[in-house]
């Protein structure tokens, strides 16, 4: 029964955000098969020759994507891979079997830790340890005056579940200096790399530069169906290739993402910095737009952000704020907010979401936010007083039904970033 309304309540959120003329940003996830598959099949030939062969075991537009990133990156080589998981738990191994050393420093925040039950240790036989646990980079103090030995320091850039946080430019080469001191080698989760040049103002290669190797996805940032890329030295992007079909991906044949991480390369990258322009007008205005609200308390986290990305923080349970921003959603056809999750530390009640803003977001004026807000906040209220187990009232069906005719169009053009 819980997984059955769960599913229910996903199809409704999906409705309610693939419906509204006004989004912040547009998630692969939301578009429909055909929707993907129809902008795929209308986009690719624009970014690679489809009258070629399709890819076996790699090679052709797979191969392209390596090639790609690789110089976008500045790196001798790169290699294919169909998750950031695999790429980075093979980057790591590959790191501990040349250092000598099977432990990882790397933030208890990191994605290892939090998002891929424990794999590290479980499948590679790699032992992690953390040089702070404050929900911040590490420092390089931190780093240098570690008590325990290590031989790779892996650095998530940005660390999202902090909030999407960057240490500055000189914070950062201080950190990467202070591994050096240890002998360490440096490893970048940069799953969210390609948007950390606006805040550090450098490009990717002077960034790239200061690791020994890099994981790039191309699905978190650049609307890619699925897929990363692990770049490096020749030598380790070899190794690389041969514990990736030990893992288990070598998969016969990848073109549809390959396409989609070519058309992100192409139309998406060099987007991204407006994005993460306008990200801090989105996040001052909905601050403006809290602070002026009948909430008790609120917190948007970094302000201003660093990349495009943000967290909002707010004093209700997740099942509230979620039905206030999904009737939001469908009654006005604004989407503000998506998923709210309870706080993974302090008091009960406190919940926080994502913010992402792109290529729909920039049509927001600072104006446009805070209207958004006080009328989320209508909701919201109403939805905190209102009694447990009652259902919101029913919503006019002939309303419903405009709001789906005027959004039609919307929906058949396909999936934005």
């Amino acid at each position: 029964m819980g997984d059955t309304d769960e599913q229910e309540q996903r199809h409704r959120r999906l409705t309610a955000w693939q419906r509204s003329g006004r989004v912040l940003a547009r998630m692969s996830a939301d578009h429909t098969l055909a929707g993907r598959l129809a902008a795929l099949a209308a986009d690719a030939g624009t970014v690679h020759d489809l009258g070629g062969w399709t890819d076996v075991y790699g090679g052709g537009v797979v191969a392209e994507v390596e090639r790609r990133t690789a110089g976008l990156l500045g790196m001798e080589a790169a290699a294919f891979f169909p998750t950031g998981t695999m790429a980075q738990q093979v980057a790591l191994r590959c790191w501990a079997g040349r250092t000598g050393d099977p432990t990882v420093a790397l933030h208890p925040l990191a994605h290892p830790e939090v998002h891929e039950r424990g794999a590290l240790a479980s499948v590679s036989g790699l032992r992690t340890v953390h040089p702070t646990t404050a929900p911040r980079p590490a420092t390089a103090d931190e780093i240098r005056d570690f008590p325990e030995p290590f031989g790779t320091l892996m650095l998530e850039l940005p660390l999202r579940d902090a909030g999407f946080v960057l240490p500055t430019w000189e914070e950062l080469r201080a950190v990467v200096a202070a591994a050096r001191e240890r002998d360490a080698v440096v490893h970048l989760d940069g799953a969210r790399l390609w948007e950390c040049t606006a805040h550090f103002g450098r490009d990717l290669p002077e960034i790239a530069a200061l690791a020994d190797s890099v994981y790039v996805s191309f699905y978190k940032s650049l609307d890619g169906l699925s897929g990363a890329v692990l770049a490096g030295p020749e030598s380790l992007v070899e190794e690389a290739r041969t514990w990736r079909h030990r893992y288990g991906g070598q998969v016969f044949q990848q073109y549809p993402a390959a396409l989609s991480a070519l058309l992100g390369l192409e139309r998406e990258l060099p987007r991204l910095p407006s994005y993460v322009a306008h990200a801090k007008l989105v996040a001052g205005a909905l601050a403006e737009g809290l602070a002026g609200s009948a909430v008790p308390w609120f917190r948007v986290h970094p302000e201003p952000p660093h990349t495009h990305q943000f967290q909002v923080w707010l004093p209700y349970a997740p099942d509230v704020l979620d039905e206030a921003s999904v009737r939001q959603a469908e009654e006005t056809g604004v989407t503000l907010f998506r998923r709210w999750f309870a706080a993974p530390t302090g008091p009960p009640g406190l919940s926080f979401t994502e913010v992402t803003v792109a290529a729909p977001g920039l049509e927001w004026t600072a104006g446009d936010v805070r209207a958004a807000v006080a009328d989320f906040v209508t909701r919201l209220q109403e939805e905190a007083t209102r009694p447990q187990g009652e259902a919101a009232p029913p919503q006019e069906e002939e309303a419903r039904v405009e709001e789906a005719q005027e959004e039609a169009a919307r929906v058949e053009a396909g999936p934005q970033a």
